[in-house]
């Protein structure tokens, strides 16, 4: 299993992906690689290195690949059909989304790489325009595209093909069903994903390079803090770890300090994580309620 795993690296980063380890069989950072987009590697010897270590699933990182992945996911046991998409006879992230395509007289995208994911998703990966930002969103909130779907950019991260992940909502390896490159991201969706210009107040100073530095290792390690004690929380603690986790770093989205998806997709994993030593796991959609009350609850107190 480890060489063909090194091979799946091996072959993300020979289309030019950076990659970096996740846990065997689950789908987070390995221990010592949370800062994995620092960690995320095109080089072979590298990646060769780390990966006879053990079996280790690949992640990879979005942001330096110049990748957006939009994941469209199915429901999760016990996960609830919104009304509104009920109505309308969309029950997965698949069918949400090519009804999107539709509602901006678009076709689906089908032509660009395409991975089936463990639970019979699917991750639809795009190159990103030079000169443009985009970052993550999650479900319906912000610029998101909808229930059940979630994009991947700068600041996130997907499971890579080749992985295996065993975990208790659902067991599976993630298959490249489309070979071919990456497709441009399409305009239509660029635009539906860029949040709209931020006017800053022109009596604020201007920050200077080492206030950025200090933001950026004030952020990483607050961010890898508060992941740390949800992970590690104990069964009867950990909603109100994840709350509390929520709220905290709510205040710093709030003041601008961190994106408001990276905090959910790090909350999340590590959440999902704890999960698979608990004797009482929640379910995903359920922690997901739990981090955005506390991230909601957060930002009204910045």
């Amino acid at each position: 299993m480890t060489r063909e795993l090194t091979a799946a690296a091996l072959d993300c980063a020979g289309r030019g992906w950076h990659v970096f380890p996740l846990t065997p069989r689950g789908k987070y950072p390995l221990r010592g690689f949370t800062a994995w987009e620092q960690h995320a590697t095109t080089d072979p010897d590298r990646i060769t290195r780390m990966w006879t270590r053990a079996p280790c699933n690949v992640g990879v990182a979005c942001g330096p690949s110049r990748l957006l992945v939009v994941d469209l996911d199915t429901p999760k046991p016990g996960q609830h059909l919104p009304a509104e998409y009920a109505e309308r006879g969309l029950t997965t992230g698949q069918e949400v989304f090519r009804d999107l395509c539709d509602q901006h007289g678009h076709p689906y995208p089908a032509d660009t790489f395409t991975v089936t994911t463990r639970r019979g998703g699917t991750h639809l990966y795009f190159t990103v325009p030079d000169g443009t930002t985009l970052g993550n969103t999650s479900g319906n909130r912000g610029k998101g595209l909808g229930w059940l779907i979630d994009t991947r950019a700068r600041g996130g991260y997907v499971v890579g093909p080749g992985s295996y992940v065993a975990q208790l909502d659902g067991t599976g390896t993630y298959r490249v069903t489309n070979p071919a490159p990456p497709a441009p991201l399409p305009a239509w969706l660029a635009a539906r994903l860029t949040p709209p210009p931020t006017t800053p107040a022109s009596t604020a100073p201007r920050p200077t390079a080492l206030d950025h530095a200090r933001l950026s290792r004030y952020s990483h390690a607050a961010l890898s803090g508060e992941v740390e004690r949800v992970v590690n929380a104990p069964d009867g603690g950990r909603n109100r770890a994840l709350n509390l986790a929520g709220w905290k770093l709510g205040k710093l989205i709030a003041r601008g300090v961190l994106p408001r998806g990276v905090v959910e997709q790090a909350l999340q994993q590590a959440a999902e994580t704890a999960n698979t030593h608990s004797r009482d796991p929640r379910p995903a959609h359920v922690l997901a309620a739990v981090i955005g009350h506390g991230i909601d609850a957060g930002m009204r107190s910045p």
